[in-house]
């Protein structure tokens, strides 16, 4: 038996060497994003401060308090950007030549699916991936028994959105697997971060479109033996985005048009630049893959009994979020296209055919959203790839 002065001694508690599990993103992507913040808090996306005579928003407590109160709004968003950033790591490090272009965009899709847990108007896809190839510079996505394949001389734009609640992250990037075009993404590049600095409160949009236009001409790319000055493809533009609705009211173009209407604070824009080895400018070719609700319906009855039973599906699915035909074929929706047409031609659903340059150009496209802080620009969708 032992004696112990002083009183019994405390058992030392025994240290917990379990280390939290770190959740790691599988290949393909499976994981949802909500997993890996359990607190629901999403990252922010790269700050930067207003330059000159907005600098003092940046400690101003009024605008501080403004933001607190939209804190849902941004925390939404910032999970679509995760989403999106997680998809496209993906997505950057496995498309490769001889890949169809439907396989590329299910990929796309099915990751976002999954990553953003689509639940309806909650949460899911923003719009249809766009992977529009070389002189098509925009709105292509395959339809159904479309067998276009990658090829190792194609400039591809990936394009794609993802929302929750809404709150829509529309970026892009261009992938190429020939060195010959870097210098085509490289002004592209450097246009649309031309266009994000630029960007901000007050700030008239003209004056980024002169911006982004000067950086986007001071480039060449040689190809095929024959220098090309980099174009903006003057007819497309960023825009502002509104909760669900892609396209807002205000236009971001890529050049000097002159446009005195400013950015306001609490907007959202999408800060795309297009460049092109072409004419830099762009029409309607091709077979049509992206619709969308009208946003005002007009007052027009749809007589077409097929037409509003495919009308009442587009409404409850997609609401004024674009679709493809992909997505309707998803949905088993069939022999559908006359009642489409009959919805376009009375004005309750708008077309997007595919928008093409001259035939033998090459067009390139970056884009990110960002939005007006009261205190700070954010630019939410911002990695470490683009």
């Amino acid at each position: 038996m032992c004696l112990c002065l002083g009183g019994a001694k405390k058992k030392k508690k025994k240290k917990n060497n379990k280390k939290k599990k770190r959740v790691v993103q599988t290949e393909p992507p499976t994981i949802p994003i909500s997993a890996f913040f359990p607190n629901k808090i999403y990252p922010e996306g790269e700050l930067c401060e207003y330059k000159d005579d907005n600098l003092w928003r940046t400690t101003n407590e009024e605008k501080r308090a403004l933001e607190k109160q939209n804190f849902d709004q941004y925390n939404d968003i910032r999970r679509a950007a995760e989403v999106h950033r997680q998809v496209r790591k993906y997505a950057r490090r496995n498309i490769k030549p001889g890949m169809t272009m439907t396989e590329i965009c299910e990929m796309i899709e099915n990751g976002t699916r999954t990553l953003v847990e689509a639940k309806g108007f909650e949460s899911g896809i923003g719009f249809p991936t766009g992977c529009s190839l070389n002189h098509c510079a925009a709105h292509y996505t395959p339809n159904a028994g479309d067998k276009t394949v990658l090829q190792h001389g194609d400039v591809c734009k990936i394009d794609f959105g993802v929302h929750v609640n809404g709150r829509i992250i529309d970026s892009a990037f261009t992938l190429t697997f020939d060195p010959v075009y870097d210098n085509l993404l490289a002004a592209v590049k450097d246009a649309t971060n031309t266009g994000i600095r630029e960007a901000g409160i007050d700030v008239r949009l003209g004056d980024i479109g002169a911006a982004i236009q000067e950086v986007m001409e001071s480039y060449e790319v040689e190809i095929g033996g024959k220098t090309y000055q980099v174009k903006p493809i003057r007819n497309l533009t960023g825009h502002s985005i509104e909760q669900y609705k892609i396209h807002g009211t205000k236009a971001v173009p890529i050049v000097n048009n002159g446009d005195p209407t400013k950015m306001e604070e609490g907007d959202y824009f999408a800060i795309e630049t297009f460049g092109s080895t072409g004419r830099g400018y762009v029409h309607h070719d091709k077979e049509t893959s992206h619709y969308a609700r009208v946003y005002d319906l007009p007052k027009i009855p749809i007589r077409l009994p097929r037409a509003k039973t495919l009308f009442e599906t587009i409404n409850r699915e997609f609401g004024t979020l674009p679709f493809c035909r992909r997505y309707l074929d998803r949905l088993g929706e069939e022999k559908y296209l006359l009642a489409l047409k009959s919805l376009c031609d009375t004005g309750h659903v708008a077309d997007y055919p595919p928008l093409v340059d001259i035939k033998g150009s090459y067009t390139a496209q970056y884009e990110h959203t960002l939005v007006l802080r009261p205190t700070r620009k954010e630019v939410l969708s911002r990695g470490d790839d683009y």
